[in-house]
């Protein structure tokens, strides 16, 4: 599998919480599903196994709601026999009657305490089948990775296989966990007021209605002009953190030119451009709460002065009009709420869909049933006529036959593109032969388990990989239950035990990111050490030395003979000095062995193997045939 490379996080450009979004998410572009219909319901049917707390919160969403929204009723209920009292102590009668004013506080007092539990138990129910929910799809996720082939990982940048699992899972992840909530909670909060205004006063009710299509439309008009200036900001975003990304990656190489003016001179521009953008999407976006507070507060002037008027006829009381206007205040909220969770939503099902995406990839053939083992190998490999191409219209190797004995080193030599790597691949079964057959020890890898095949190999690349844990850790990963004597005598082996022990902590060092606290040389020493302890009976060397200074590459020899002895091994060559020994060398140019033999063989030969070893020395260019 590649390693991820860079950070990834939620909430970065573009995900939940990333800069760019407006107030109330306003104006903020969303990304759209393709099939926003069919991935809801997929994704709904993540929900069937919780049903039942599903249901509950519903339930304890509706108590919860309803116990908050009567209580500006009853509070009206207290200002009525406030006012009441007021005018009847005034007119001579018995005054205030506070004993009914604190009965009706502690109603509310009760009320309000009722709801706040039931939304406790809201959130903790939901909270649990939002992750367990997420839980089940990561799994799902992480099973799927196992199963699919080289070239899916071949096909996608690091960045977007990371953005799916962790970026795209995690805005699922809070849609359900909030989200989910707020939109029950604000339609049944919508419907409940409506519901309390109209048995306040319909003419009243009919007045709050009418500055709804207002505030639509002045809304609609702000927003549509300040979409652009957001997506005009996320592009200049993205340009600023490539820049970024690649002067911090390059700064050497920056430095060693000379280029830091011009690369802060680009930055500054950059960034200008990304402030001005941000700043006039903002504003803009910004207006949009001012002009719907502005609507809103006449709305409450034309309630206060129809309330005034059906006061003063005796249609309704004071305190009905001091709570219809709380319900008028409260109004907009779930209109503002189910406009944000509307974009939130479609940009989680876009999430929801690109990680189906995923999980729905071809994914590698399956295994023979019932499959074989290969219990002691004895290292013997053949191509068998072997035709393979990365896609269908292009054929990279074609007709192959090979015939490897055990313990025998074959060199791989040729050009950048003659299919090196691609011979690699095809050994450990990363892709599919389009024709032909390899087998080790006359057993076709196809009717072997996948994981005894590459159990067989133990690879040493140019690139070398080391995780960040300790020197220990990266030795024993080599084979499962390795014993401490096990890791120090692969070391011992790789010649890599010496420089161990001259390091602070030894064997227990940590390897930081990159493992940048130790030289390239050593990271090849301690790979080498893990290929030893693995004890492969196949190796795949691809040239190990080839990034590293004259003494340390004798080192690196020294170890790669060790572990070569008595082992089949392919060698990936460039530097043709570090072959010469080899059993057989095949000579690769466009998918296809054009020369093989001994180093002296091919020499005699004169042919493209001969120019290409001479080039090396005597630094002639020779042009691919």
């Amino acid at each position: 599998m590649s390693q991820p490379k860079g950070n990834a996080r939620p909430g970065g450009p573009g995900g939940p919480g990333g800069p760019g979004r407006g107030p109330g998410g306003f104006g903020m572009p969303v990304q759209k599903a393709k099939n926003f219909k069919g991935t809801l319901f997929r994704l709904m049917a993540y929900l069937k196994p919780h049903q039942t707390k599903l249901l509950l919160v519903l339930l304890t969403a509706i108590l919860s709601t309803v116990f908050s929204i009567v209580s500006p009723k009853i509070m009206g209920h207290a200002m009525t026999d406030l006012a009441t009292g007021f005018y009847g102590k005034a007119n001579g009668g018995p005054g205030i009657d506070f004993d009914s004013i604190n009965r009706i506080l502690l109603i509310l007092v009760v009320l309000y305490i009722i709801s706040s539990v039931f939304s406790y138990i809201q959130q903790y129910l939901m909270a649990g089948v939002a992750q367990n929910t997420v839980y089940d799809l990561r799994k799902q996720v992480n099973a799927k990775f196992n199963r699919l082939p080289l070239k899916y990982f071949d096909s996608k940048s690091n960045g977007e296989i990371l953005s799916r699992v962790v970026n795209d899972v995690d805005n699922i992840a809070n849609t359900l966990q909030q989200s989910l909530t707020q939109l029950i909670t604000s339609v049944i909060t919508l419907v409940g007021i409506i519901v309390m205004m109209l048995t306040i006063s319909p003419l009243m009710t009919l007045i709050v209605f009418l500055t709804i299509p207002i505030s639509l439309a002045a809304t609609a008009v702000i927003a549509k002009r300040s979409q652009r200036y957001f997506v005009k900001q996320q592009a200049e975003l993205g340009k600023l953190n490539g820049h970024v990304e690649e002067m911090y990656t390059g700064h050497k190489i920056v430095k060693a030119f000379g280029r830091e003016r011009e690369s802060i001179e680009k930055f500054d521009k950059m960034n200008n451009e990304l402030y001005d953008a941000g700043w006039r999407a903002q504003f803009i976006s910004g207006i949009i709460m001012p002009i719907m507070s502005f609507i809103g507060n006449i709305g409450y002037v034309f309630v206060s002065i129809v309330g005034g008027i059906l006061v003063t006829r005796r249609v309704i009381e004071v305190g009905d009009i001091l709570a219809f206007i709380q319900y008028t205040r409260q109004f907009t909220w779930p209109i503002t709420q189910l406009a944000n969770i509307s974009n939130v939503i479609q940009s989680t099902i876009a999430s929801a869909e690109r990680v189906f995406e995923l999980l729905d990839e071809e994914e590698e053939v399956p295994e023979a049933n019932p499959a074989k083992n290969l219990t002691r190998p004895n290292g013997s490999v053949q191509f068998d006529h072997v035709n393979f191409g990365y896609t269908a219209e292009k054929t990279l190797i074609e007709n192959m036959n090979i015939d490897v004995k055990p313990g025998q080193t074959v060199a791989i030599v040729g050009p950048t593109g003659a299919g090196k790597t691609t011979l690699v691949n095809l050994l450990m079964r990363f892709y599919e032969l389009n024709g032909g057959k390899i087998k080790i020890d006359g057993v076709d890898i196809t009717d072997l388990k996948r994981s005894n095949l590459r159990s067989m190999f133990g690879m040493v690349l140019q690139d070398t990989w080391l995780f960040n844990g300790t020197i220990r850790d990266n030795i024993a990963y080599g084979r499962e239950g390795a014993t401490e004597e096990d890791v120090v005598n692969a070391a011992k082996a790789a010649h890599a035990d010496h420089f161990i022990r001259t390091l602070p902590d030894g064997y227990d060092t940590i390897l930081n990111e990159e493992a940048s606290n130790i030289s390239q040389g050593q990271k090849q020493l301690l790979t080498i050490a893990r290929a030893i302890l693995a004890d492969p009976s196949i190796l795949i060397l691809d040239e190990a030395t080839s990034s590293v200074d004259t003494r340390t590459e004798v080192f690196i020899q020294k170890a790669m003979g060790h572990l070569m002895e008595g082992r089949t091994s392919f060698v990936i060559a460039h530097r043709l000095s570090t072959i010469r020994d080899a059993d057989l060398i095949l000579v690769m140019n466009q998918g296809s062995i054009i020369e093989q033999g001994t180093h002296e063989e091919l020499l005699e030969q004169g042919g493209f193997y001969a120019d290409l070893y001479n080039s090396q020395f005597t630094g002639k260019a020779i042009e691919a045939v």
